[in-house]
């Protein structure tokens, strides 16, 4: 990994995959398809791309039950354990809305309903995780989200990923669809004869399914265009060099755009780090990915205080943040930018990638300046409620009136002014 000295206007962007003309071209054709022709394109692509041709879109009883029984016994444990915990942190999320009352009997408040449809998209092939199933459906759960669909690509036998249906059973969704691409993220906005719309998609996926979610957008609300993985380490002269370089790998392994960061006051530490970077490559069964991610955006910055290591982080706004330091949690403290953080040495990233309970679908290439990871609050709406006496409307009409009017909208003036006593 290259070493230098930490300087200002550091950054962990890398281009935004936008996608070509060609891809967009394609993409949109897919989703006009599906959208006059519903079940019939979606199966045409799905053949042509996938490899094979579904007779049922949807996976059935038995289908789900073989997955189940395939799965080995302990990693069900593990993903039953992991589902618990995950929804034992999101229950915390959940808000209700309130009531605040007014002179003379009126009130203002706000209604928090949960959205009526949502659709998981899971991605297939190597990039299968059942871990994003529990991610992306329990926050939905438990906002109270009534009907959840997952869309995935099945492999040319025409079967999805054990896991990601033992997942699916776990939590109690039924209604998963065997089809991937932008034809699956078409059919879930628009509906067809057997995919009834949501009102919501989440998930991540390759080039055509971020266009096909983007294209949609309008039609149906969708999380967010997540972008390649990303770390960013903070550590001084305690941290182990060997725990630190497997913790950048671990999302180095991800993408060949994936961006793994270190910065540490420590100047030992850093050349360490390098040096076990290389030799856990050498071992990694991903090596030719890690390491393009590695020798293209991977750095390790040598800061001269920890409060100059602070802001470079808040700088870079990382997806994942690790603070492996003396007074880790004096050091978090500081942190104003980061999708998820990760405080003290037993707290290695895939710690909440998989089972402490936080989310791990988080904002990549520095939006957690300004975003979240997916939560509870993605999956409900609120609504704003008024309710105003005779009293309270006679006493304010024609502040409103006068406002309205200031904005050239006599409509509006009128409209308050319409009300009065003289109706009686």
């Amino acid at each position: 990994m290259k070493i230098t000295k930490l300087a200002k206007g550091i950054s962990l962007k890398r281009p935004l995959e936008g996608g070509n003309e060609e891809q967009l071209k394609v993409v949109r054709q897919v989703l006009a398809d599906v959208r006059a022709q519903g079940d019939i394109a979606v199966r045409t692509y799905t053949e042509k791309w996938d490899g094979y041709a579904p007779d049922n879109l949807r996976v059935t009883k038995e289908e789900m039950a073989e997955g189940v029984n395939t799965i080995d016994t302990q990693l069900y444990a593990d993903l039953t354990e992991a589902a618990q915990n995950i929804r034992l942190y999101h229950e915390q999320q959940k808000r209700t809305g309130y009531r605040m009352e007014l002179a003379d009997g009126s009130w203002l408040g706000q209604r928090i309903t949960a959205l009526d449809a949502v659709g998981l998209y899971v991605p297939g092939g190597t990039a299968a995780y059942p871990s994003s199933v529990l991610m992306n459906v329990i926050p939905a759960q438990v906002a109270g989200v009534k009907r959840i669909v997952i869309t995935s690509p099945a492999g040319r036998d025409g079967k999805l990923p054990a896991g990601v249906l033992a997942a699916a059973h776990i939590l109690g969704v039924e209604e998963v669809y065997k089809i991937g691409g932008a034809q699956a993220i078409a059919a879930l906005a628009y509906g067809t004869e057997t995919i009834q719309a949501v009102d919501k998609i989440t998930g991540p996926g390759n080039i055509f399914v971020a266009l096909a979610k983007r294209e949609v957008f309008g039609e149906v609300a969708i999380d967010m265009i997540a972008g390649p993985s990303e770390i960013a380490v903070i550590a001084d002269e305690t941290a182990f060099a060997d725990e630190v370089a497997a913790d950048l790998l671990s999302q180095a392994e991800h993408d060949k755009m994936a961006c793994a960061i270190l910065v540490t006051t420590s100047e030992q530490l850093a050349y360490n780090v390098a040096l076990e970077v290389e030799k856990q490559l050498a071992t990694l069964p991903r090596e030719e990915v890690a390491r393009a991610s590695i020798e293209n955006y991977g750095a390790i910055y040598i800061a001269e205080t920890m409060s100059e290591a602070v802001e470079a982080i808040n700088s870079l706004a990382p997806e994942h943040l690790e603070i492996v330091t003396k007074n880790a949690e004096a050091v978090a403290e500081q942190v104003r930018h980061a999708g998820g953080i990760f405080i003290g040495r037993y707290s290695s990233e895939p710690v909440g990638d998989y089972f402490a309970g936080t989310n791990h679908v988080l904002p990549t290439n520095s939006t957690a300046r300004f975003a979240s990871g997916l939560n509870v609050d993605d999956f409900v709406k609120k609504s704003s409620i008024v309710y105003y006496t005779e009293k309270t409307w006679a006493d304010n009409a024609s502040k409103i009136a006068r406002l309205a009017r200031m904005e050239g909208l006599e409509g509006h003036a009128r409209a308050v002014e319409s009300r009065g006593w003289e109706k009686e």
